[in-house]
């Protein structure tokens, strides 16, 4: 049976954990987790190897000038890229362009500069919008799932 009374689902839970900080959460999963396990189990797994495989998909990135600084991150849906603009005027000038696996921003800060940022998924030729907001510009691009698998067969040499 799965233990209920562990949980403090109450009216002020919502508070409790909007003011814990991440470490305090992930202390907080831990120790349920732990007390959840049967006690047969906790020598076959750390409760700490089960989030493992679950890692950040954001990547920073900065150009080769170290002017242009980045971050791009993929959702279910979609990839996104900010780039902090330290002058509104770049908005003006600035031309960005994408391929289906990277992010071309040209103009900026000087007419002649060109960066290249990685994308972190494959994505679709059409749909993308870039919005300026509080000195940080994003760029918005729908993923592309391609799921077209090509089969190698192996030969052995003797």
């Amino acid at each position: 049976m799965f233990p209920w009374n562990l949980f403090p689902f109450n009216k002020d839970m919502k508070d409790t954990m909007q003011n814990m900080k991440p470490e305090e959460i992930d202390k907080y999963v831990q120790d349920i987790m732990g007390k959840i396990m049967p006690s047969n189990m906790r020598g076959m797994m750390n409760p700490q190897d089960m989030f493992g495989g679950f890692q950040s998909s954001v990547s920073k990135q900065q150009s080769e000038t170290g002017i242009l600084s980045s971050t791009a991150f993929e959702t279910h849906d979609f990839v996104f890229v900010r780039i902090p603009i330290k002058n509104e005027e770049w908005i003006r000038q600035i031309r960005i362009y994408h391929t289906s696996n990277q992010l071309i921003v040209e103009h900026i800060p000087q007419q002649e500069d060109k960066h290249t940022i990685t994308l972190p998924a494959i994505v679709k030729k059409k749909g993308a919008t870039a919005n300026f907001k509080d000195g940080m510009l994003e760029v918005k691009i729908p993923k592309n799932v391609d799921m077209q698998f090509s089969q190698i067969d192996v030969t052995e040499i003797m």
